[in-house]
């Protein structure tokens, strides 16, 4: 008989990816919350998350069969709704303490510096809703603000003035409630240290800028104790403070001595946080004139946007790991044996508003997979959106698709990438305002 394999706000998109795992005879992939739900609430309306598992348990307890795995590949909140619901499933998976190190910004900054202080950067956690936050900072000009929890670059800002940061207070006041509050439903379950108890979902963590020189991001697991990394990818950053993502390409080119230096960081970090039984991803800087690592932040998760890359290049998508993990055995990954030596993500955005006038018909999307046959695209918005109305955009840009594409070297990759484009013809009536 098939396992049945239970996944938060499935899609298409990622239907299609885990079939490439096994067939129907294996796995029966079933939807737990739809997307709407979930991963794109109307008017930034995340649902209760204690309401959330109380809804999971009641799906699955009259579900007919057997509830072989639960799992998930989307940021918040399923990356702290799952841990919940697998404690009180007795299913396999991490102690809610170790995920919260993870996904708690300030309290992870805290115990990333007991073990590799010389990759953290300064930082302090800032109330926006004291009396006068701005009197309580204690770092220099410039630096980045952003929520304990975020995802996506939500609320987060380059603050280079007293001024600026007045400005994005504010709006962080208006909006950082939206997380935060079933942020702090999840954190009412981990035992956390008093110190770090205080610093709940709306507050905000202030950090020195390390964004010098070139980013990438392993992608690892935990099992018994023993901490694997099956992948490291290239992060290529654009726009203003180059803030916004807008490519992912793997395998990283950085020089291998730099990126055993940070698998190492990895595997110490993840076994002093306790993380085991569980996939994450860890995103690192180095700066080729210091040779100088710094440690960006930690997810407990794999990243949904490399699952078409690890297939192109190495012939199975990283959702392989998680799913072995939920099934309570030693992950069984692949390496290089997929298709092409090269794949990339592309991120389409604008970094003015306007009116997105096109959007690629259904024939163009036949025409891209007659010529480049790898091809993926997600759209992520319908035409006739005003960009500025999209939810949970970085705060300097917007996107509307993202767009996967292999090569065997990086000029053929970039070159399909701009006839892919061409392809597509998106088109965007501008208005003249800038992202925030």
């Amino acid at each position: 008989m098939p396992r049945n394999v239970f996944v938060v706000a499935l899609d298409d998109f990622h239907l299609d990816l885990l079939r490439t795992i096994g067939d129907e005879r294996e796995y029966r992939f079933l939807e737990l919350f739809e997307l709407s739900e979930v991963v794109r609430p109307m008017n930034l309306g995340y649902p209760s998350l204690d309401g959330m598992v109380e809804r999971a348990r009641d799906m699955l307890e009259r579900f007919p069969g057997t509830v072989d795995a639960v799992i998930g590949y989307w940021d918040f909140p399923s990356t702290v709704f799952l841990p919940l619901l697998w404690q009180q499933l007795e299913l396999p998976g991490p102690t809610l303490e170790a995920v919260a190190r993870c996904e708690h910004k300030y309290w992870s900054r805290i115990e990333q510096r007991a073990v590799v202080p010389d990759m953290v950067p300064g930082f302090q956690a800032i109330n926006p809703f004291a009396e006068d936050p701005v009197s309580e900072l204690e770092l220099d000009y410039p630096f980045w603000i952003k929520p304990v929890k975020a995802h996506s670059s939500f609320l987060g800002f380059h603050i280079d003035s007293q001024e600026t940061l007045e400005r994005r207070l504010q709006r962080i006041r208006e909006q950082i409630g939206c997380i935060g509050r079933p942020f702090n439903e999840f954190l009412a379950h981990v035992a956390m240290p008093e110190a770090i108890r205080t610093i709940d979902g709306h507050y905000c963590i202030a950090e020195k800028i390390v964004s010098a020189g070139f980013q990438c991001t392993l992608e690892g697991y935990s099992w018994q104790g023993e901490v694997e990394i099956f992948g490291v990818v290239d992060s290529i950053r654009a726009g203003r403070y180059r803030s916004s993502f807008t490519r992912y390409q793997y395998p990283s080119k950085l020089p291998r001595a730099v990126q055993a230096r940070m698998a190492e960081t990895a595997r110490r970090v993840i076994r002093h946080f306790g993380y085991d039984g569980a996939a994450f991803n860890m995103e690192f800087y180095w700066n080729p004139k210091s040779d100088r690592i710094s440690l960006l932040e930690i997810n407990s998760r794999i990243s949904k946007s490399h699952s078409p890359l690890f297939l192109m290049v190495d012939g199975a998508t990283n959702q392989k790991v998680i799913l072995d993990l939920a099934l309570g055995r030693r992950p069984d990954f692949p390496h290089r044996r997929g298709g092409h030596k090269l794949a990339g993500k592309f991120m389409l955005r604008f970094f003015n508003d306007g009116i997105l006038e096109r959007v690629p018909t259904e024939e163009d999307m036949r025409e891209l997979n007659r010529v480049y046959p790898e091809a993926r695209v997600r759209l992520l918005a319908p035409q006739g959106t005003r960009l500025s109305d999209l939810m949970l955009q970085d705060s300097y840009s917007y996107q509307v698709a993202e767009i996967f594409l292999g090569a065997d070297r990086q000029q053929e990759l970039l070159n399909k990438y701009r006839h892919a484009c061409e392809l597509l013809d998106f088109r965007v009536r501008p208005l003249d305002t800038e992202a925030a």
